[in-house]
């Protein structure tokens, strides 16, 4: 039986793409897949097309720590377009409303903004990601179908107000996973009284990450170059997990880990996650368990 052609390079760690305008989410990782000639990738929550910003890519064993940087808090950059509601909720769906503006004061917004803070609920907009009934909700919406959504608790944990001229509110939000920035948009204009949607968005931070971003253009520079340029901005593993306490295990304790086993460490944390380490080297992802014991989560495999 012939063997199977081994597809693509081993590669490891975390790549903060600066994703481009008007490409999807997963059409910009595929482009940097195949960039870097890696046999496994994935990306670490989906921007919107119009979106620009904090893609975190995540290689090879690096995937293994994608779903903790799903759950992570973000923060974007926002401009709100006053006056016009569209089918999307951004700048490129079609207008379905359209108001007055010209009342609205920065006072006026300034003064909305306490109401958007802390543990709110949204209710997610149509054209997304979530399923009814095995079906994408965009999916239906791009046939006329809307369906009714359960509202949704997010945390809105900071706004930054930097400023409004002729009907165009530039905020900054810090925001729990799962937020929909359009959603704000849409909400904050209804609530002044004239309808709006998000004209540009770009996100800054995604968990611990908050800059370091590579453009699409600098990757395809130095992919004519051979793969140690490329290689050059792959951050550690564990740096996706860096505001994590770290466990430090000794030969026999780091043995019974890679075995699957929990084991006692002393000195550990009472509860939640840990990066797992033995002497420098990163084991991989373990949690506190009721009895005090570390149990291994998501072990890492030998780095190439």
């Amino acid at each position: 039986m012939a063997r199977r052609k081994f597809k693509g390079r081993a590669v490891d760690g975390v790549l903060l793409l600066d994703k481009p305008a008007g490409v999807s989410s997963n059409h910009a990782l595929q482009d940097v897949k195949r960039l870097f000639g890696a046999a496994k990738a994935g990306h670490t929550g989906s921007l919107d097309p119009l979106a620009t910003g904090m893609l975190p890519i995540c290689f090879g064993e690096a995937t293994k720590i994608s779903a903790f940087l799903l759950d992570s808090d973000k923060r974007y950059r926002m401009r709100c377009q006053l006056g016009s509601t569209t089918a999307t909720g951004d700048a490129d769906g079609e207008i379905i409303a359209e108001s007055d503006f010209s009342a609205v004061t920065e006072t006026a917004i300034r003064a909305l903004l306490p109401q958007f803070t802390g543990l709110i609920e949204q209710i997610p907009p149509m054209y997304s990601a979530l399923k009814h009934n095995g079906q994408r909700l965009y999916k239906l919406a791009r046939e006329g179908i809307e369906v009714e959504r359960k509202p949704r608790s997010v945390t809105i944990h900071e706004w930054v107000f930097h400023g409004y001229d002729n009907g165009v509110i530039d905020l900054e939000v810090a925001c729990s996973k799962g937020t929909y920035v359009r959603t704000l948009a849409e909400d904050i204009g209804h609530l002044l009284g004239c309808g709006g949607h998000v004209a540009a968005l770009r996100r800054l931070a995604v968990g611990p990450y908050h800059e370091n971003m590579v453009t699409m253009e600098q990757l395809q520079v130095l992919a004519g170059q051979g793969n140690a340029g490329l290689d050059e901005f792959l951050l550690p593993i564990e740096s996706g997990i860096a505001n994590w306490p770290d466990v430090k295990l000794d030969n026999d304790s780091a043995f019974y880990m890679r075995q699957g086993q929990p084991i006692l460490v002393p000195h550990a944390p009472t509860c939640g996650y840990v990066r797992i380490y033995h002497h420098q080297e990163f084991l991989g992802v373990g949690e506190i368990q009721d009895d005090g014991r570390v149990a291994p989560r998501r072990m890492i495999q030998a780095v190439s």
